[in-house]
């Protein structure tokens, strides 16, 4: 008895993976990956929007769909905090698929993506200096972008949440008598466009920062 069971077990596993390797997809048009793309970023299902891309990428690399779904999943994964992979769709994006107009918009995104990302401002330092740095490039290489004034509206928060991290680490350096120290960051902060006076430190560093 023990025998036939085990075998009626092994037997229906088997056609249950047989079953299941029969709904495996592929070797279908570009639109119809681009719409089950569409379908899963509406129901919030981005696992499976990202699986449905690989698809669309792999069978159809010079479909002109492509483009608008890297982008579509980019801001997708912004909208739900999803940063690092937003910024990797962002960065396929320029690579691939952008021209002039379309980097500028794209750069624009990353920038914002990445001033979202903060959560802790004593944990994230090198993402503070860094997203302070392209703000500034961008700035620089589109100076009558469209979105410069926010990207100037984020590089002012940054600005000022950098002026009040500098300050914190100098004070606690000076606590502890290294008086050397603290005058390095005293003297980081001579280089940012705001007096402490100008600056009313909120509470919350993450609500201060997402708070437009």
């Amino acid at each position: 008895m023990k025998i036939r069971l085990t075998l009626f077990l092994a037997i229906t596993l088997f056609f249950i993976g047989c079953s299941n390797k029969s709904k495996v997809e592929y070797n279908k048009p570009a639109i119809y990956w681009y719409n089950k793309i569409v379908y899963y970023i509406s129901t919030n299902n981005l696992e499976k929007a990202d699986d449905y891309y690989a698809s669309l990428q792999s069978e159809h690399f010079g479909s002109p769909l492509l483009k608008e779904a890297v982008l579509m999943l980019a801001i997708a994964h912004m909208d739900e905090e999803e940063y690092l992979l937003a910024n990797y769709y962002l960065d396929e994006y320029i690579k691939r698929f952008a021209d002039e107009r379309d980097i500028e918009f794209a750069k624009f995104l990353k920038i914002k993506s990445s001033y979202l990302a903060f959560k802790n401002i004593n944990r994230d330092q090198k993402l503070l200096s860094e997203t302070i740095e392209k703000a500034i490039e961008y700035k620089k290489e589109y100076p009558n972008s469209e979105f410069v004034y926010m990207v100037d509206t984020i590089l002012t928060k940054l600005y000022m949440a950098q002026y009040v991290l500098n300050e914190e680490v100098a004070a606690l350096y000076e606590r502890r008598g290294k008086e050397k120290a603290a005058r390095i960051y005293k003297e980081k902060n001579e280089k940012i466009p705001f007096k402490k006076e100008q600056i009313d430190v909120p509470t919350n560093w993450y609500e201060y920062l997402i708070n437009w």
